[in-house]
């Protein structure tokens, strides 16, 4: 009893740290931070170079995630007004920009990887052609320019303060100035191709783009051009503090305090600086120059805009100003209102139009899957049942010859290839029926040259009978393709049987021959099916329709089906004559036809 009673005050107490464990883990709340990222060289490089760093905070942070959310200028703002961010990572110049609006904080400022870790890595670098006849910024004046963003301060803005400061007035000194955004590469590109002038473009830009083997640096020079004492790169303007993390103030102060020590503690040689192209954090710091730079701009005596004369003509003609502003907003809602209702009819007429094709596509593949499935069963039916027999039958004789103990081991191994090569026949109906069966592609990993090879086996027997000598040649570096092995194998039946049939109907005694050859590319792998036949006997583009045939016999869903599967791929199939191909292939001949077939490597 002692005992009974001892038991069961332990599973109690086994019950109440269960349930206290499970309260406690429910208890435990993750917060969860999004921090903008200014993503000035794209979405996916700004993902790939701070997400260590988010992972980093995330684990020195406690019971906090951190998501990186690259942004440009634009949607920062709209995501802080929003709330969707909590943190943000950006230039000093937008900082100050949006900390007009929103209630900000600097946390930290990042010290450059580069430059023996310097806090003033932010500037503008105007770049022209190596043989451009620009050589001073007063050469600039009247040319096309390209530029990031008008809120740049690494870039644009820096820019115009150079001008400022040379006496120059900067909205009317260039003759035109276009804005590309982001990524930054397109501006280099721009000047490199005659498109514009010059460009404006962040520090370090350029010789970035040179280390990665974009451009060469002989192609470019640097206007106004200075290199400060213990700096990697050239640089037009003065030079502004570095990116700085800043918090918004939804983020509470224990928080704030925990990141700006997790920040200041990151080791140089940590994965998340060293992906981030920073040495660590250190305090923010001043941003007078950058303050200066902005009010230099603002007492610019720019001439009025459009906007502000038409506001001060309308003040001063307030009766025609109202009649005129009256018609203008009748004739544009009339405007809309036709418009809408012209794009209503389009719209209608299109997606009618669609629905037409939708469904003759779809009388077109029940036909054919009622073809296919038909021929399926008959095969799975008829052939089954015998090749299970003879199997049974095989492994039976066998068995009474072990139970029998009669040493005939001749007898034994016929029996054995008897059984052996039922196997095999019932493998090759199975395959079979699995390439006639209409059923939803699944996709898998698979090799491109084991697909093919088997479909060279399922048409060996033809190929053997027609004396056609197939080459199979491989070149590049094999990988495996996601893809449905089904459909492929179809395909390439499909494309091997119609070489066949050209082959066939040869009349001359020249040697029938096909080649396939496959190359492995970087992000793509082209199949090349070449034979020496009599070559296409009618448009490519009509031949793939569903139900056109040149043959008697044929059903004309061949072509269509191996269109249909290339398509669900993402890939691209081309049929031309050997005489007439315009793809990059070394062809063994001139007469006969070549398939080309490109499926990508995601």
């Amino acid at each position: 009893m002692h005992l009974m009673f001892k038991a069961i005050g332990y599973l109690l107490l086994l019950g109440l740290s269960y349930v206290s464990l499970s309260y406690a883990d429910e208890a435990t709340e993750v917060n969860q931070f999004k921090v903008g990222v200014l993503a000035n060289h794209g979405v996916l490089q700004a993902k790939q170079r701070w997400q260590p760093m988010m992972d980093y905070l995330t684990e020195q942070v406690p019971n906090s995630h951190f998501e990186v959310v690259p942004v440009d200028f634009n949607g920062m703002s709209s995501k802080l007004l929003s709330h969707d961010l909590q943190f943000i990572v950006t230039n000093p110049g937008q900082y100050l920009h949006l900390s007009n609006n929103f209630p900000l904080s600097w946390l930290a400022t990042m010290k450059s990887r580069k430059h023996q870790g310097s806090t003033f890595t932010i500037g503008a670098t105007i770049i022209v052609r190596a043989d451009s006849p620009i050589l001073t910024l007063q050469d600039l004046r009247g040319r096309n320019v390209v530029a990031s963003d008008p809120q740049a301060l690494g870039g644009y803005q820096a820019a115009m303060g150079l001008l400022h400061k040379m006496g120059f007035l900067p909205e009317q000194f260039f003759g035109q100035v276009r804005f590309l955004g982001f990524p930054l590469e397109p501006l280099i590109y721009q000047v490199r191709d005659g498109s514009a002038d010059a460009a404006i473009a962040p520090f370090c830009t350029l010789e970035e783009m040179i280390e990665t083997g974009l451009v060469n640096k002989a192609d470019f020079r640097v206007i106004h051009a200075t290199k400060p004492a213990g700096y990697d790169c050239e640089v037009s303007t003065q030079l502004y503090p570095s990116w700085s993390f800043a918090a918004a103030d939804t983020v509470s102060p224990r928080i704030t305090m925990q990141i700006s020590r997790a920040l200041f503690d990151l080791p140089a040689d940590h994965v998340a600086a060293i992906t981030a192209d920073t040495l660590g954090w250190t305090a923010p710091v001043s941003q007078l120059k950058v303050i200066e730079l902005f009010k230099e701009l603002q007492l610019q005596g720019a001439s009025p805009t459009l906007y502000q004369t038409v506001y001060k003509w309308m003040e001063k003609n307030k009766e025609w100003g109202g009649v005129l502003l009256l018609i203008f907003i009748v004739s544009t809602i009339y405007h809309l209102w036709l418009e809408y209702k012209f794009r209503q009819k389009s719209e209608f007429l299109v997606s009618t139009e669609r629905q037409l094709k939708d469904k003759a596509l779809q009388l077109e593949r029940l036909q054919s899957a009622a073809i296919l499935g038909e021929i399926g069963a008959g095969l799975a039916h008829e052939l089954n049942q015998p090749i299970a027999a003879i199997t049974q039958y095989s492994e039976g004789a066998m068995l009474q010859l072990e139970r029998l103990g009669q040493d005939n081991p001749e007898l034994y191994d016929v029996l054995g290839k008897i059984n052996a090569q039922s196997i095999r026949a019932g493998a090759v109906v199975h395959r079979i029926r699995g390439l006639l069966k209409r059923r939803q592609a699944k996709t898998e990993p698979l090799d491109i040259v084991l697909v093919v090879k088997e479909a060279l086996a399922l048409l060996r027997r033809e190929l053997d009978r027609a004396n056609v000598q197939v080459n199979v040649r491989v070149q590049g570096e094999p990988f495996e393709l996601t893809g449905d092995s089904v459909g492929l194998s179809q395909m390439w039946v499909n494309l091997v049987k119609n070489s066949l049939d050209a082959l066939e109907s040869c009349g001359d005694n020249r040697a029938r021959q096909l080649w396939i050859d496959i190359y492995y590319l970087p992000d793509k792998i082209k199949v090349f099916v070449i034979d020496n036949g009599e070559g296409l006997q009618g448009q490519a583009s009509e031949l793939m329709a569903s139900f056109a045939s040149t043959k008697d016999e044929g059903l004309g869903l061949g072509l269509a089906i191996c269109k249909d599967v290339v398509t669900r791929h993402h890939g691209s199939i081309q049929i031309e004559n050997c005489k007439h191909c315009t793809t990059e292939a070394r062809l063994p001949w001139q007469q006969g036809c070549v398939v080309t077939v490109v499926l990508p490597k995601g």
